[in-house]
């Protein structure tokens, strides 16, 4: 297990760790505040682009649900008749350059988050490191898009941006400490328009959510097979995801027996991973599954059922009716 996957252990308390990295996080710290004042000094330029700009992201290091919410926010946009597009940085992927995800595109050029939306969504989505670059090629390519989602965006300050969404798991902001001391990417609280807790509320603020499986799991061609159905045969679970116990967990939770699991680091490509259990049903989540499909194609995906709670959603509602097109 590398530093950056036992790290995060030490995150929810302070630790003998958590001050030995403090001067450490008092040089981060230093590093975000002048960063910070130089976009408010006007000394760094914020972009603003001919779309709303909504960015869903959050402060914590990690997986908070950020692509669930992502998905689940443009589903709904896309429902009520806006042309939605989508800028993602595409963490994991081998290659650099720009790349506009497409139905043949590979997690290598992609990544595997974008190429999970846009297989769920079905709309454009560019992958970049920089994200301004990449929204004005999306409106260049798809001009008639009305508002551009920016995935996992909220301290890329160069994108201006209409409405923030910040996402949170149960862990909260853990002990408080920015990185590498504690799992906060920047000081908390910082403004965002709206908060979204996942499994319960870990702060006083924000709306709640609710995180659970499908009670299905599909395979490479789509076809669903019901969890009740592999209740009885032995499972192994492999994930590449920020915090694969809380996927393990939920598995058991509702009765399949795990003969073994493997967690490899988030965003893992899978090409060095083979299964260690040949009598076991595989199963792996969505983002995982479209690479692990490339490798083993009889693993099953099971997906994640994401619920916000109805006030997040009317609240949200208003903020887009209030957000200007700039067209």
């Amino acid at each position: 297990m590398s530093w950056q996957q036992k790290l995060p252990q030490y995150w929810q308390s302070t630790h003998w760790v958590t001050l030995l990295l403090w001067p450490v996080e008092i040089a981060y710290r230093i590093v975000l505040f002048f960063r910070n004042q130089f976009y408010a000094w006007g000394i760094f330029k914020r972009h603003r682009i001919k779309a709303s700009v909504i960015v869903v992201g959050n402060v914590v290091a990690g997986g908070g649900g950020k692509t669930p919410l992502t998905i689940a926010i443009i589903q709904r946009l896309t429902k009520q008749g806006f042309k939605v597009g989508v800028v993602t940085r595409g963490y994991g992927r081998r290659h650099t350059q720009m790349h506009l995800v497409t139905d043949q595109s590979s997690p290598t050029d992609s990544g595997d988050e974008p190429l999970l939306i846009h297989r769920q969504c079905g709309v454009p989505v560019v992958v970049s490191r920089n994200k301004v670059e990449a929204a004005q090629h999306l409106l260049r390519q798809f001009p008639e898009t009305q508002i551009i989602v920016c995935d996992d965006g909220l301290q890329h300050l160069a994108l201006a941006r209409d409405l923030e969404v910040c996402v949170m798991d149960s862990e909260g902001i853990g002990n408080g400490h920015l990185l590498p001391a504690g799992p906060l990417r920047e000081p908390w609280p910082r403004p965002v328009h709206l908060l979204l807790h996942t499994h319960k509320r870990t702060l006083p603020e924000g709306f709640e959510s609710v995180r659970k499986l499908s009670p299905f799991a599909i395979d490479r061609t789509g076809q669903q097979i019901s969890l009740s159905e592999l209740s009885s045969s032995p499972i192994e679970v492999v994930s590449g995801i920020a915090k694969p116990q809380a996927f393990v967990n939920m598995l058991i939770d509702i009765g399949l027996q795990i003969q073994a699991q493997t967690a490899l680091p988030d965003h893992d490509d899978f090409s060095s991973w083979q299964a260690t259990c040949p009598e076991c049903k595989l199963l792996c989540t969505e983002k995982d599954a479209v690479k692990l499909w490339l490798t083993h194609p009889d693993a099953l995906a099971v997906p994640l059922i994401f619920q916000p709670e109805e006030a997040f959603w009317q609240q949200f509602d208003a903020l887009v009716k209030a957000t200007p097109r700039y067209h």
